[in-house]
């Protein structure tokens, strides 16, 4: 009984329903006009949240939970209630093993317990012997059953996680690398864009994908890790690749990278051409300011600072959500969601009160 009254009472946030609508969410990142609602996108919600709403709001209590596509029939149930168009899929994406143990055969024996100082790839011979992913390999049973299950209207995407190169060699690691050993970097970037193309190719080949999203970030408070001049000629390349192979299979290629990324902005895109650029941080810059800066040329998604949204009382959220759409959805090229991602510590009901007010937007 408490359960049904706690539900009700939070039913009220959603009051006006949303139908999922892919083709207006397109419409809207090409900025064809101002959309008739707003639109929500988010790169990731962390399970812990995914499972309190469906807890709050007694989703899905009739799936069996045995079944082998449960998770991606909950998620469905899930984003359809929230009010988005497409679900995450994290099934299909390459692995990478990432162990630094001295386990790993045929790698380097000098073994770092630090995986942001140095990753499984510090020499030539740990480059020859790494046991990259094969595509081949790759599960794709839940991308065949979204073709077929997935509803109308609506589409899935996966990450392109090319910011492996991170993880494989290090962050520190890779500061030195870029000038003791050039041509190490320079191959373990060429295997990541090889890998990633085909796995682009791959999920080309899927009508239920909407959106390939590429994750790399690049940049931290004040500027790029690398130098600009360095990022564009080496790893923004990657990007512009597999942004092509999204663009001639008819979707979407966005970009998820924080930092600040002003000195390769112009490059990311007049050159890669995304089609959507996510992560703000109002230290760095408010979306507000990027949508002034670069929103007549691509599409922003999200932009509500995670630290505002955690910390921030309901009238707060309410009256910035309404500020960012008044500002960013004129014309389109706008979708509501968090700076960066929907983490465990973000206050659900924050999370729920932001949803709402996009909701409620425009509504007499």
């Amino acid at each position: 009984m408490v359960r049904v009254k706690e539900r009700d009472s939070h039913m009220k946030l959603f009051e006006r329903k949303i139908r999922p609508d892919f083709e207006g969410l397109r419409k809207c990142i090409f900025r064809e006009k101002t959309p008739e609602r707003v639109y929500f996108m988010e790169f990731i919600q962390d399970g812990e949240i995914k499972n309190a709403v469906l807890d709050r709001f007694a989703l899905g209590d009739k799936l069996d939970k045995s079944d082998r596509f449960y998770n991606l029939k909950m998620e469905i149930i899930l984003q359809r209630f929230l009010g988005y168009e497409m679900i995450m899929v994290s099934e299909a994406i390459p692995q990478f093993n990432l162990d630094l143990s001295p386990g790993n055969e045929g790698l380097s024996s000098v073994v770092s317990t630090d995986p942001v100082a140095s990753g499984p790839i510090r020499t030539w011979n740990d480059f020859e012997n790494y046991p990259w992913p094969a595509i081949s390999s790759v599960d794709t049973r839940s991308l065949e059953w979204l073709e077929k299950n997935l509803p109308e209207n609506m589409k899935c995407y996966s990450a392109v996680p090319i910011g492996y190169y991170k993880n494989l060699i290090g962050f520190e690691a890779m500061c030195y690398m870029i000038y003791d050993q050039p041509d190490l970097l320079k191959a373990v970037l060429s295997k990541i864009k090889t890998i990633f193309l085909d796995y682009c190719r791959l999920l080309s080949q899927f009508s239920c994908v909407g959106v390939m999203w590429g994750a790399d970030d690049m940049g931290f408070k004040t500027q790029t890790f690398l130098p600009p001049e360095y990022v564009k000629e080496h790893i923004l390349p990657i990007h512009q690749a597999c942004a092509e192979v999204a663009h001639q299979s008819g979707k979407l290629y966005f970009l998820h990278s924080c930092g600040n990324l002003s000195g390769i902005m112009d490059a990311i895109i007049n050159k890669v051409k995304i089609d959507g650029k996510h992560s703000f941080e109002d230290a760095i810059m408010p979306i507000e300011e990027a949508k002034i800066l670069y929103g007549q040329s691509v599409a922003l998604i999200g932009g509500i600072d995670v630290d505002f949204l955690c910390r921030s009382d309901e009238a707060a959220i309410r009256r910035r959500v309404r500020n960012v759409i008044d500002i960013c959805n004129p014309g389109g090229g706008y979708c509501l969601g968090s700076g960066n991602s929907i983490a465990k510590y973000v206050p659900l009901e924050n999370y729920l009160v932001m949803l709402d007010e996009g909701r409620k937007y425009g509504c007499v």
